[in-house]
């Protein structure tokens, strides 16, 4: 590490992989810039949501110089659908993960070459602050899905059938926020500010911006709700208007 910084001139970034055995997240940084948390990724929806979840233990520990790395994306791998490589991507950037593509850009299609240069999503990847987001809520949705450990489906499968509320701060006041649907069918999924790092949630105005619609919704207060198809995400940045005011 010491070596690499005094090579030269240009910043060299050193990637650290021993896969996450030794809890690399509390003693790698000083010399490394990112280090494994995870087993190797496949293009699986399971895949990518085990190493989601193994990551997220670990997000006090990333920071400016130090990030934590759920292994290399695979957007537009394998047979994942749009809204699994949308939503395998929202989540990487929101974890502050190395942006590492491990797709064939020779051959990868327009659909995902519009996910993989969305600059509003990418942004909450390179936000200055570097806080990594990590997950505020979860709510178990398997009897809204009518889905029944007797009915022949894993205990894994039963734990997947999840929404959940993910959050991450930003530079200069403003608020990160994906919706993730885990589950077999479409779902409501809202996200209370009390929940997500909102200063005072309660009376907030919050100005809410859709960075996959890549609309403005106007002024929010106490919440904000999405419907979100399976395996799929929303993903909003939220500005309270204290921090426009300023």
């Amino acid at each position: 590490h010491d070596a690499l910084n005094a090579s030269g001139t240009h910043p060299i970034f050193f990637s650290l992989c021993e896969w996450g055995v030794g809890d690399p997240a509390t003693w790698a940084r000083p010399i490394g810039n990112a280090w494994r948390t995870t087993g190797d990724i496949s293009p699986t929806w399971k895949s990518i949501t085990s190493n989601l979840d193994r990551n997220d233990q670990w997000h006090e520990f990333a920071g400016p110089g130090g990030w934590n790395d759920p292994d290399i994306m695979e957007v537009g791998n394998g047979n994942l659908t749009m809204a699994e490589n949308r939503a395998h991507f929202t989540l990487w950037c929101l974890v502050k993960a190395p942006l590492l593509l491990g797709n064939d850009l020779r051959t990868m299609s327009k659909e995902v070459l519009e996910i993989i240069s969305n600059l509003e999503v990418i942004a909450l990847n390179q936000d200055p602050l570097g806080v990594q987001g990590y997950r505020r809520s979860t709510q178990n949705v398997a009897k809204e899905t009518k889905m029944l450990r007797n009915g022949g489906d894993s205990d894994d499968d039963f734990a997947e059938q999840t929404v959940e509320v993910w959050a991450g701060a930003l530079y200069g006041g403003d608020v990160a926020v994906v919706l993730l649907n885990r589950s077999s069918q479409t779902q409501t999924i809202t996200a209370n500010f009390v929940d997500i790092g909102i200063p005072n949630p309660k009376s907030a105005s919050v100005k809410v911006r859709d960075l996959w619609a890549r609309q403005d919704l106007g002024v929010h207060k106490q919440s904000v709700s999405a419907t979100v198809g399976t395996h799929d995400v929303a993903v909003f940045r939220l500005t309270p208007m204290n921090v426009l005011a300023e």
